[in-house]
């Protein structure tokens, strides 16, 4: 520990360090130092040296099994007028993952969860994860076809869905030959189909949880390196790609978490406050869903580690979300910007105690400069956070925050201790020097395996360990990343991934349809959402409200373009023949 910091813990009344009083390395060379709780070791993962976590639990099992400890007089989910405390939660997931094993389940068969943010959720999750199995959670968004090529890619042997993820899927139960059983939750019809059983029917409602048996989780061994979870992320290709997760992966988010906390503390001068189990429950409102990786690996994950309290909103509404807020006494909130943008300007906000809420944290999407200053004005007791990482990353690889936030608000932050960034040329050859703009690599024990059957795609993305990100990005001195832009052919629409493509590819399905481009239409608080630029047939004609409503029926809604432009000759291409979509872009500005 520095000498400001031992004066500081020593004497709380001594004047302040200067900010900083040490750099990003400094910070992480005592946080990982031999003996300390956040300690790293190098481990050759894959054939390839990689700093990792000592102290990171083994596998999710370990997860659930140390949460436990918190028993029966701790909430850990709350949705509505439901809640569950951590034994109840624990009891829900070894009934589960022993009715799981009723139907064949076995290590490395693949269990699907398709449902909106339910306490069943993380139940289902936590329960095929604690087996073997390999969870796969597909997008609850998705329309019937998107979420048949999820279960038929992945092998999907037994699904657990909500009624309305039901409805999309069962004309598509036919097209899926290794689903062998489905779970369906909350479903108010009755379903006559031999494959379909009530959630219900094994573990009742979520308060009845705790009247489930007390038995131990099924004896299975389970490895840091053996593989955990499949979440689906659009490609360039137009079809979602797998990433294939290892337990280590996705573990690697609870010691980040603790890691980004205390480096704050040292960077100011002070001593990190040792854990004190008197403390209030540190509570998070879940406004992003469980399906991405932001939700399940950096919010629900560390949260049931820590003994913390997951708040679930049946859909994002800011009202809600100040009500939730003053009776959970939530600590935490935000998600993507979006959500930061309208927690602040909102004209309902004074109408409630909000006086909880210790940090507002975001990342998946462009955030403004300017919304840090408005978090740190807005509630003073707060602080402001981002970070950058992705499907492929698990989650964290950057992360910002504190004083570093406030004075480079255009930052993701720098990378979390065990990581490793590095700027290449776009084609890949030689590494940048420090500013230079390239492509931003990353390694780390977060890093992914691969894409799942997809060797090629995989061979294509991860080098060696790292992970070609596609993103255009920067690096000052200290390690601070600063993400210019996107090499890849994607929007971010309130942090959803839209790959052009796969939309583009929908519009020329369209009889009417010549030529069509996607691009990013500049939005306060989404970032960004998708606007096309087509050119019809000669002689054919169609509306942009028809063809909106083709785009509708074949994917997510927030694919959907929100305005279509119709060009009068073919879209204009440079010389390569590419389109030059930043020419496109100045039409909607226009219009």
């Amino acid at each position: 520990m520095t000498e400001a910091a031992e004066t500081t813990a020593n004497n709380p009344s001594a004047a302040k360090p200067a900010w900083p009083a040490m750099s990003i390395a400094q910070a992480h060379a005592i946080l990982t130092a031999p003996g300390m709780p956040f300690e790293m070791e190098e481990l050759t993962i894959r054939g390839v040296p990689t700093r990792s976590w000592k102290n990171a639990p083994p596998a999710l099992r370990d997860v659930v099994e140390a949460a436990r400890a918190f028993g029966d007089q701790r909430i850990f989910l709350v949705y509505e007028d439901e809640r569950a405390s951590f034994e109840a939660f624990y009891r829900a997931v070894s009934a589960f993952a022993r009715e799981l094993q009723s139907k064949g389940v076995v290590k490395g068969d693949r269990v699907a969860v398709i449902m909106r943010n339910l306490p069943e959720w993380p139940v289902a999750f936590y329960a095929a994860a604690s087996i073997g199995a390999i969870v796969t959670p597909l997008n609850a968004w998705w329309t019937g076809p998107e979420l048949e090529y999820g279960l038929v890619d992945s092998g999907t042997k037994v699904a657990i869905v909500d009624a309305e993820r039901l409805g999309r899927i069962f004309e598509h139960l036919p097209n899926c030959p290794e689903l062998k059983t489905v779970y369906v939750s909350r479903q108010v019809e009755e379903v006559s189909h031999p494959e379909v059983i009530r959630l219900e029917s094994v573990l009742g409602g979520t308060n009845d949880w705790m009247k489930l048996p007390d038995q131990p989780l099924p004896a299975v061994e389970i490895h840091p390196d053996d593989d955990a979870t499949i979440f689906y992320t659009s490609g360039t290709t137009g079809k979602p790609k797998g990433a294939l997760a290892t337990q280590r992966n996705i573990n690697s988010n609870i010691m980040a978490a603790g890691s980004i906390a205390a480096r704050a503390f040292l960077r100011r001068g002070e001593t990190p406050p040792a854990p004190d189990p008197n403390a209030p429950q540190r509570s998070s409102l879940l406004s992003v869903p469980f399906f991405h990786a932001t939700g399940c690996f950096a919010v629900l994950n560390p949260t049931l580690f820590g003994g913390g309290k997951v708040v679930m909103m049946h859909k994002w509404e800011p009202v809600r979300a100040f009500e939730l807020i003053e009776r959970e006494r939530v600590t935490m909130a935000g998600g993507v910007p979006t959500i930061a943008w309208q927690l602040i300007e909102h004209p309902a906000r004074g109408n409630y105690d909000l006086s909880s809420l210790e940090s507002v944290a975001y990342g998946g999407a462009p955030s403004a400069p300017e919304l840090v200053r408005r978090i740190v004005e807005t509630f003073p007791k707060s602080q402001a956070g981002n970070g950058w990482g992705m499907t492929e990353t698990s989650a964290t690889a950057t992360n910002h925050g504190a004083e570093d936030y406030q004075n480079r608000p255009d930052s993701c932050g720098p990378a979390v201790a065990v990581t490793d960034l590095k700027i290449m040329s776009v084609e890949g050859d030689r590494e940048l020097p420090i500013g230079e703009v390239g492509e931003l690599w990353c390694k780390g024990p977060q890093v992914v395996k691969g894409y799942w059957n997809k060797p090629e795609a995989t061979a294509q993305t991860f080098v060696d360990g790292w992970v070609k990100t596609g993103d255009l990005a920067r690096l000052d001195a200290e390690g601070f990343c600063y993400i210019i832009d996107r090499a890849k052919d994607m929007l971010i629409r309130g942090g959803e991934n839209i790959y052009c493509i796969e939309v583009e590819n929908v519009l020329y399905d369209h009889p009417a349809v010549m030529d069509a481009a996607l691009v990013g239409i500049p939005h306060k608080t989404l970032g960004e959402e998708p606007g096309a630029v087509v050119t019809l047939k000669p002689g054919a004609e169609a509306s942009e409200a028809e063809l909106r409503g083709f785009v509708a029926e074949r994917l997510a809604a927030f694919k959907v373009p929100v305005r279509i432009l119709f060009w009068h000759e073919t879209l204009p291409r440079n010389a390569n023949g590419k389109i030059m979509k930043n020419e496109l872009k100045k039409l909607f500005l226009d219009a």
